[in-house]
């Protein structure tokens, strides 16, 4: 098995404006999800949530504010999983609950360190 990153892209703050009963359809949903790919041994990493503060550091210690301050859309979570190629992980990406609230997932495979 090959390890992939999926990586979560939504607007700054998606849940504004759900009530607390969509909040909490949403969660299961995620659990769901999360679940049965634990159950199946596909996740590698429960992964995590991002928060919206941050700075990014460039060249010469510039510092500006936010992750990704120009785009509307930024990280807001990472997960690895275990496929057997990058189309098994697309297929596992296509049930993530983010697609129900407008953000996407991007798979990217995940190279390990010493290898070439």
């Amino acid at each position: 098995m090959n390890e992939f990153a999926l990586i979560f892209r939504n607007d700054f703050h998606p849940e504004a404006g759900y009530s607390p009963d969509k909040l909490q359809e949403i969660m299961k949903q995620w659990q769901t999800w999360m679940g049965g790919m634990a159950a199946k041994g596909q996740l590698a990493n429960a992964g995590t949530r991002l928060g919206g503060d941050g700075k990014t550091v460039k060249p010469s210690n510039v510092i500006t504010n936010g992750p990704y301050a120009e785009i509307k859309e930024m990280i807001t979570g990472i997960i690895v999983i275990k496929a057997g190629d990058i189309d098994a992980a697309t297929e596992i990406a296509k049930g993530c609950p983010i697609l129900n609230a407008g953000g996407n997932v991007e798979v990217r495979d995940i190279i390990p360190m010493g290898s070439n």
